[in-house]
């Protein structure tokens, strides 16, 4: 129990400055929505959409096999090798990017914008390099640190949006002649998101100031080759992760019907579920925070002989907390969304959170599952699994979304991440098989699901919800309560 504690401190930290990091973002949603028409927020969304796929690409797999070798005292030049790898290829990429970025605007149709096609190539960039210092610090279990820097990065983001998009327009309203008017472009409107989260990455390498004293440069073939072979399935699996979690805000606006909705354009559609995609962020939060702290200690306990049993317990909470939330958010979302989506037409998308929450849930199973390719060495497996994943929710986005809109991308999100739980499980129990008490995983997945529906059917008022909730943890405490006992009696 005491090595539970010690995984659930660490996420408690991951979690929290996860928690607050993307609390105090989450109040830019707000700000946005206001600010903001849907086709304008639809730039943003669609963006950004690709930045994901960008980043996989960037690190290409070596976070994960920085974790995988430098466990080993025989490669202690994991880190400098893997710096070195991705610092020369994040500005060969970006440099590209940078260099063609006006026609890479046109292409998205934005032709007038090719500075913010600039913008984020030096984010992606940043991003990049300073992968594998957060690596280290995950590593090196300095969870508070990581926090730090990703909260101080989050503020100054936050300040800055805030600074352009509301302090700017307010003070320079009828003051013409002062400084500001130099600093600030009216025209420029949603290029200030962009232009804030340059500016806040920015001092990400002030943070590592230290780090770069300790960091050789260092190109070794041999290690890195080695590391490739490694990390290059884990490539695909990112790309295929980010596919089924990007894909639909990268091709809504494309596959949908024009006029699907009535009084919207694809564009504004696009803005209007990409703003209530992040309600599911409550979900993404708890996985993310988790998955930090889990990659560095499953390849740090592996070796121990009660391992698996280890494992399993972590996948029984795991579902138990996610669960919870899946169905406290779902029950709650009525009541919760308009505070954050400040105008009545992105609310109109709100059936398809709680899809997407549970798409999370599952995801955030299949990370638990990841260990047994990724401790054998097979993360081609991994890769087969991510990549069949992400083909489920290509094909149903394309058959789907023109049919039911972007409740059909939600339908694809779920189904991919539940197909890829399935595989994963299956397939790993023949290659290092872990004694998952299914039948209390099940338990705690149907038992909230049932509760999302038993509110649905009445008519989702607030007592009901409340009373789902409450029915939800007084049962899961009679029936942890002896777990519950064995940890307070292991502190």
């Amino acid at each position: 129990m005491s090595l539970l504690k010690k995984l659930a401190g660490q996420t408690a930290i991951y979690g929290l400055s996860s928690v607050l990091g993307r609390t105090l973002n989450y109040l830019l949603v707000p700000l946005y929505t206001s600010v903001f028409a849907p086709g304008e927020y639809g730039v943003v969304t669609e963006l950004y959409a690709y930045v994901a796929f960008l980043n996989i690409l960037y690190i290409y797999g070596l976070e994960t096999a920085y974790f995988r070798f430098t466990s080993k005292a025989s490669d202690q030049n994991a880190y400098n090798v893997a710096f070195t790898s991705i610092l020369i290829t994040s500005v060969l990429f970006s440099g590209l990017l940078y260099l063609f970025s006006n026609e890479i605007a046109g292409l998205l149709n934005y032709p007038e914008h090719g500075n913010f096609i600039k913008w984020m190539a030096l984010i992606l960039a940043i991003d990049a390099i300073v992968a594998i210092p957060f690596a280290q610090l995950r590593h090196e279990g300095k969870a508070k640190t990581f926090a730090i820097f990703k909260l101080s990065n989050i503020s100054l983001n936050i300040g800055l949006n805030l600074f352009f998009l509301v302090f700017c327009p307010w003070f320079l309203d009828g003051n013409s002649d002062h400084f500001l008017n130099a600093v600030y472009d009216p025209d420029l409107g949603v290029g200030y998101v962009f232009l804030s989260n340059l500016i806040a990455n920015g001092c990400y390498l002030l943070f590592f100031s230290k780090t770069w004293t300790k960091t050789r440069l260092l190109i070794r073939p041999i290690e890195w080759k080695r590391m490739m072979n490694y990390a290059w399935p884990i490539l695909i699996i990112g790309f295929a992760g980010v596919t089924n979690e990007m894909l639909s805000r990268a091709i809504l606006k494309y596959r949908l019907p024009e006029g699907f909705y009535d009084g919207y354009s694809n564009l504004e559609v696009l803005g209007i579920f990409g703003a209530c995609y992040k309600l599911s962020i409550f979900m993404t939060l708890a996985v993310q925070a988790f998955r930090y702290a889990f990659e560095p200690f499953f390849f740090t306990k592996a070796s121990d002989k009660d391992s698996p049993e280890l494992f399993s317990k972590v996948m029984t909470w795991f579902v138990i907390f996610t669960s919870f939330s899946w169905l406290a958010v779902t029950v709650l979302l009525p009541y919760f969304a308009p505070i954050f989506l400040r105008q009545a037409s992105y609310l109109q998308a709100l059936d398809a959170v709680p899809w997407l929450l549970g798409g999370g849930l599952f995801l955030g199973i299949f990370y638990n599952l990841s260990l047994w390719y990724k401790l054998t060495d097979k993360t081609r497996y991994g890769a087969v699994i991510s990549v069949t994943g992400a083909l489920i929710t290509l094909v149903l986005n394309w058959v789907l979304i023109p049919i039911y809109g972007y409740m059909g991308s939600a339908f694809a999100t779920f189904a991919s991440y539940f197909s890829m739980v399935l595989i994963s499980f299956f397939w790993g129990r023949k290659h290092y098989p872990v004694p998952y008490n299914v039948g209390k995983v099940l338990f705690y997945l149907a038992l909230a699901s049932f509760g999302i529906l038993l509110n649905y059917w009445l008519q989702e008022s607030l007592v009901s919800a409340l009373l789902i909730i409450l029915f939800f943890l007084i049962l899961g405490f009679l029936l942890e309560r002896q777990a519950f006992r064995t940890l307070r009696a292991s502190r």
